[in-house]
């Protein structure tokens, strides 16, 4: 189960939820399984970074616009965003020190 420091955020919801500081956002599916095995790593993610950049979740399934905007070819993906605007891009299943290392250097 998702933590609570983790928002999922739909088509209407990203836009806010990014537009200000850092955040690390999942795009996801629930038939993946990789994207079911990053949930875990998610949770410790945002309860380690305190609320210093947002963990955002979105499943691709239900946001099929957002897909098409980041331009989704394979997921899970992985975006780290500043005020909106993309810095890096994860591909795939991904360890814990490698999405903090990718966020800390957008802080």
């Amino acid at each position: 189960m998702v933590g609570t420091q983790v928002k999922h955020v739909d088509e209407r919801g990203l836009d806010a939820a990014v537009a200000a500081g850092t955040a690390l956002v999942d795009f996801w599916a629930p038939w993946c399984g990789p994207c079911r095995m990053m949930e875990p790593v998610l949770d410790e993610l945002a309860e380690e970074l305190g609320g210093a950049a947002a963990v955002v979740k979105v499943n691709v399934d239900e946001a099929p616009s957002l897909a098409a905007r980041f331009r989704i070819a394979a997921i899970p993906l992985l975006v780290v965003l500043k005020d909106g605007r993309e810095v890096r891009r994860l591909v795939g299943l991904q360890p814990k020190r490698a999405l903090l290392s990718a966020v800390r250097e957008a802080l």
